[in-house]
């Protein structure tokens, strides 16, 4: 058996300088993962999760199996029902990750004969439902809602519109409360993706829709656990109906595995947390206004922080220069980003001190 075919791929990659690797150093400044609110490391929030679980008494490890057949363990229940009280939803149906919840979601609801269309930067995982769905899949231009007006107009059966809150590569926002009024005229179905503001804004930390108060005219919300709230999961929140529907037909829900208990009772003590620390969100705040004000070139109001370089070598040049500083900065390269706008994703934390963001914006101003 050959593994040439493979190799030429992967040689492929080197040679354009855009090979992946597992790794990184040890001990650097964390600029780099997507724990906001340093929630992954909080160790009153560890302790709080530990004792929990000390007093429920013996259970599973593992999931054990899918939720339909023996892993609907009793934890579900009351952090499902927790969490659409936080979201504000009639019903929120827990799912194994974010891209899970996506893939799921969108491939269940859009049909053959349907037309889903999603914002050009929108995470791979609703692209990917999208392509899963058999709905017909056209992009529209990011955050451009004359672009997505025409695409609308010409789209065929019943119509879904898929976008992000924060999105992940540049950290801007979507202009949600257009993309609403836009929806609702033309009878679209919103589907919005809170993952990078889950935790970060809103009351509870149950993100930007809520917080503007758009939630209601939703179709379905994505929110995941894995980064703002420092644990694991996601859950799909909307209507009774949507939760059941997924139920019955959302692939990824049906045939997998589902979380271990701690992983659900550790999401309920998250957000319990989160409710009685919200302090936690304006320190973020006041970490990325510091960046902002030291960083003349920053394109973004959330911790997503992205500079700017161009080239995948200047990216991993830069990189490496801050690695060496002490900085854990990651280029992020073609394909992942357009040619030419490959760059450096710099995210900012509670932890990050504000003489760590100083000495990054320092090295920034030399090196790029």
């Amino acid at each position: 058996m050959t593994l040439d075919f493979l190799q030429e791929k992967l040689q492929d990659r080197i040679e354009k300088g855009n090979i992946r690797t597992l790794g990184g150093k040890a001990g650097l400044v964390d600029f780099v993962s997507n724990d906001y609110l340093g929630l992954s490391q909080n160790q009153e929030l560890a302790k709080r999760i530990r004792e929990r679980m000390e007093s429920e008494g013996a259970v599973p490890n593992g999931g054990t199996g899918s939720r339909l057949l023996s892993g609907n363990h009793r934890f579900y229940g009351a952090a499902e029902q927790y969490l659409q009280e936080v979201f504000s939803a009639e019903s929120a149906l827990i799912f194994n990750s974010g891209y899970a919840a996506n893939q799921a979601l969108v491939s269940a609801v859009a049909e053959k004969g349907d037309t889903i269309l999603y914002d050009q930067l929108s995470h791979v995982c609703l692209k990917e439902g999208a392509w899963l769905s058999r709905a017909e899949t056209v992009s529209f231009l990011h955050n451009d809602l004359n672009d997505l007006e025409a695409k609308i107009k010409r789209a065929k059966g019943r119509v879904f519109v898929l976008t992000e809150t924060v999105f992940s590569m540049d950290g801007d926002m979507a202009p949600l409360a257009d993309l609403v009024e836009v929806c609702e005229q033309s009878n679209a179905y919103l589907i919005v993706d809170e993952a990078h503001s889950t935790g970060v804004m809103g009351p509870g930390g149950a993100g930007y829709m809520i917080q503007k108060k758009l939630h209601d005219w939703i179709f379905a919300r994505v929110y995941t656990f894995g980064k703002g709230m420092g644990v694991h999961g996601a859950c799909v929140a909307g209507s009774k109906i949507l939760t059941d529907y997924l139920i019955n037909f959302g692939r990824p829900f049906i045939y997998t595995t589902s979380l271990p208990p701690h992983s659900v009772l550790a999401i309920e003590e998250s957000f319990r947390y989160l409710s009685e620390h919200l302090v936690l969100q304006d320190e973020l705040e006041a970490k990325i206004n510091l960046f902002r004000s030291r960083w003349e070139k920053s394109l973004s109001h959330t911790a997503i922080q992205p500079v700017m370089i161009g080239s995948n070598k200047k990216a991993r040049e830069v990189s490496m220069s801050l690695q060496e500083a002490g900085l854990d900065v990651r280029p992020i390269l073609s394909p992942t980003v357009q040619r030419g706008t490959e760059r450096l994703r710099i995210s900012l934390h509670v932890h990050n001190t504000d003489a760590e963001i100083i000495h990054l914006t320092d090295l920034l101003s030399e090196l790029v």
